[in-house]
């Protein structure tokens, strides 16, 4: 999408719905991954949140491709901090989902049940890290923002990012370690 951001980028503010899709499309599966390492209940609908923001202010929005991305997921932040915020003052209600919803069928489900197994996996060890941790390696990672736009995000200098950065992948790696010992049955 490089090549004709700006193009699709006017369009989309000008309420082409052709390069709103477009946009979306690009965007959508990042933000979704960032949301379900950050809280996968809320993911669907805090994603949806920063896409309403972000349609009602897509008109004053100014930059390239990489300073879109960099908003969007700001956008996404916020809202996610919002959801948290209006979790904390309502009741929790608990229900068995299982039967509720029937699930579609899948081509690979092999493939399906090892990707399933390699992200559950991933978000297990993101969730015992620190949030400022795991918020800055999901923006540098999954999202692909550099140092700078990161740290405008998470209200951080970019050397305190870059810290972050390094101690949560060490921390990864010393959950990794751990975990891999555990399953060879090697107690620490």
């Amino acid at each position: 999408m490089r090549e004709d951001f700006a193009d699709t980028l006017a369009a989309a503010q000008a309420g082409e719905q052709r390069a709103i899709a477009c946009l979306w499309r690009e965007l959508q599966p990042r933000l979704l991954r960032y949301l379900n390492a950050r809280e996968r209940q809320a993911a669907e609908d805090v994603a949806s949140e920063a896409w309403l923001r972000a349609a009602r202010d897509l008109g004053k929005f100014e930059g390239n491709e990489i300073q879109f991305r960099a908003w969007m997921f700001t956008l996404a932040r916020h809202a996610l901090i919002d959801w948290r915020r209006r979790a904390r003052s309502r009741p929790q209600i608990c229900m068995d989902l299982e039967g509720i919803a029937e699930r579609s069928v899948d081509d690979d489900p092999a493939t399906d049940a090892i990707d399933a197994i390699d992200t559950e996996r991933v978000l297990q060890l993101l969730g015992r890290l620190p949030d400022d941790q795991a918020d800055v390696i999901l923006l540098r990672v999954v999202a692909g923002l550099d140092t700078e736009r990161v740290a405008a995000i998470v209200g951080k200098r970019p050397a305190t990012v870059r810290v972050v950065q390094h101690r949560g992948l060490r921390r990864l790696a010393v959950l990794l370690g751990s975990d891999v010992r555990t399953e060879q049955g090697v107690t620490p």
